[in-house]
């Protein structure tokens, strides 16, 4: 892949290269943009990524105010975006940066239904309703893994029901993205390889879901080779630009694909991170390979070209073969990128599996699961998780 700065659409206008952060002054202004709040959170603030965004932005004030509101939790509450559009109106800002990883670009892009609304409950937010209008929102991601920032939704907990809700609405997408691969080199091994997880479970629970959508196939697919090709080498070295620039584009491409919805492994998922606070994209690791046994014993061949994707020789393979090898190759990669399996490992408390399963139940993903599935059988995936 090219180092070069590169221009495309789909549908979201997208700088992507090394150096690209350095053109956000210049989309700002032509989004008419003069004071911007950039939405991140806390911890992002004290890295170099953070100060790159700082520099760019400083160098290019001439005397015009930029605001930081970094108040956004790692699984972000309905407060994050109440405080972080009560900081917009109170440094009378007209435009956002969401900048960090998916908490904070889902933070960022929703902040903008309370600038428009001041007195909407999001837990009251409804599709119909007329969202033209949004302030203008630009989103620099520094990991490479949810692909919010060209997605049409965002993810928050509400307070009235402790749980997360989708908001979902097509004018909820950025006006622009830039995907530097330079702002994730600081991105710890750790983190690097939970989000490049996050990414390859969007590119895979997308290709199989049921949904006919031929062109999110074709890009979840290449999406699963880029990973396959690139998540190792940047866990293993930091600095490589080119794996890096690789994860930020699958990552992305994770995003559009998943408009034909996901699956079993991300209503497994969220509720991990609810109930345990549990990154998402280290809940979507250790459900994964679960879930695609499962789904390959009611329907086998489901995986084969995804082995494909992933360089897997399965022409002489049967369906079965087949999948076994792509499910192997998932739990391999886990392995290399220092991912062990086991819920209990990681913090789960197997007393809290009927809460679980319970939340895991309303979460509409696993209805587009390519294998229907019942509490009994998210009861068993989570059983056997453990």
């Amino acid at each position: 892949m090219s180092l070069n700065l590169t221009t495309f659409s789909f549908p979201t206008p997208t700088l992507h290269g090394p150096g690209g952060l350095g053109k956000l002054p210049e989309k700002l202004a032509s989004l008419g943009v003069l004071r911007p709040l950039v939405v991140t959170d806390g911890g992002l603030v004290h890295t170099d990524a953070f100060r790159m965004l700082a520099a760019v932005l400083g160098e290019a004030s001439r005397g015009t105010a930029w605001h930081v509101f970094s108040g956004v939790h790692p699984n972000p509450v309905e407060a994050d975006v109440i405080d972080g559009a009560r900081i917009y109106r109170e440094r009378d800002c007209d435009g956002i940066v969401a900048f960090g990883g998916g908490s904070a670009l889902d933070v960022g892009k929703a902040i903008r239904l309370l600038i428009k609304r001041p007195e909407l409950k999001l837990g009251e937010f409804r599709f119909q309703d007329d969202w033209r209008g949004l302030a203008p929102c630009v989103c620099v991601p520094t990991t490479a893994g949810t692909g919010s920032e060209v997605g049409r939704s965002s993810v928050i907990t509400l307070a009235a029901t402790g749980r997360k809700a989708v908001l979902f609405h097509p004018e909820l997408l950025a006006d622009f993205v830039i995907l530097d691969p330079q702002v994730t080199v600081g991105l710890p091994s750790k983190l690097t390889a939970a989000t490049g997880i996050d990414a390859l479970t969007h590119c895979i629970e997308s290709y199989t879901c049921p949904t006919f959508h031929p062109m999110c196939d074709g890009v979840a697919l290449e999406g699963i080779h880029l990973i396959s090709r690139s998540l190792e080498r940047a866990c293993s070295n930091g600095g490589d630009l080119e794996a890096r620039g690789q994860m930020l584009a699958a990552a992305a491409m994770g995003a559009v694909a998943f408009q034909k919805d996901l699956g079993a492994t991300h209503s497994l998922a969220h509720p991990l991170s609810t109930i345990f606070g549990m990154h998402h994209g280290l809940a979507n690791a250790l459900c994964l390979p679960f879930v695609m046994e499962f789904n390959s014993q009611k329907l086998p061949g489901l995986y084969r070209r995804i082995a494909i994707a992933c360089g897997l020789d399965v022409a002489r393979r049967t369906d079965a073969e087949a999948d076994a090898l792509a499910i192997q190759w998932v739990r391999d990669l886990l392995g290399k990128v220092g991912i062990e399996l086991g819920l209990k490992r990681h913090g789960v408390n197997p007393d809290r599996l009927e809460d679980l399963v319970a939340q895991a139940v309303d979460d509409p993903c696993h209805k587009t699961n390519p294998v229907p599935v019942a509490a009994g059988d998210l009861r068993g995936l989570y059983l056997k998780a453990m």
